[in-house]
């Protein structure tokens, strides 16, 4: 086992190229649920949350007590807060958690748990992956034994 030494870190001057680092390390750390985009869609009375990759989510207002008691102005005025995570109006004081939006979906829910299992399902560890390419050298899974009878 290795000992690793703390630094402190809290005098060392923020020059350029600290800052340039700290921004970089900023953008490798993104949160999975980021989104860029909020806008309410008055002809089907829904929110459209849209994300970086030009892809959007689309939740009627009705579905949501905190969003369906708003009025047409105040869905209008909705932006997006902490950090993209959230739904934000300033004069309700309202933030509402766009994870917690999605998965008040019963749809949306069982396609996130379809992808996550396909994901899932499709991996295998370092040690499954040798044991396949040996046992393929050796001609594969050994076939099943008929019972005589």
């Amino acid at each position: 086992m290795s000992i690793v030494t703390a630094r402190s870190l809290f005098d060392e001057p923020v020059t350029d190229d600290v800052l340039r680092r700290a921004v970089a390390r900023g953008h490798q750390r993104r949160p999975a649920l980021q989104a860029s985009a909020v806008q309410y869609m008055a002809d089907s009375q829904s929110l459209r949350i849209g994300f970086s990759d030009l892809s959007a989510v689309i939740l009627p207002v009705k579905n949501h007590p905190e969003l369906a008691q708003l009025s047409r102005t105040q869905l209008d005025d909705l932006v997006l807060g902490f950090a993209g995570s959230a739904i934000c109006l300033a004069e309700q004081d309202l933030h509402v958690s766009i994870a917690g939006l999605v998965s008040a979906s019963v749809p949306l829910m069982a396609m996130a748990a379809t992808v996550v299992a396909t994901r899932n399902g499709s991996r295998s560890s370092a040690s499954k992956a040798v044991a396949a390419r040996e046992n393929g050298q050796k001609g594969g899974r050994p076939r099943k034994l008929l019972a005589a009878g």
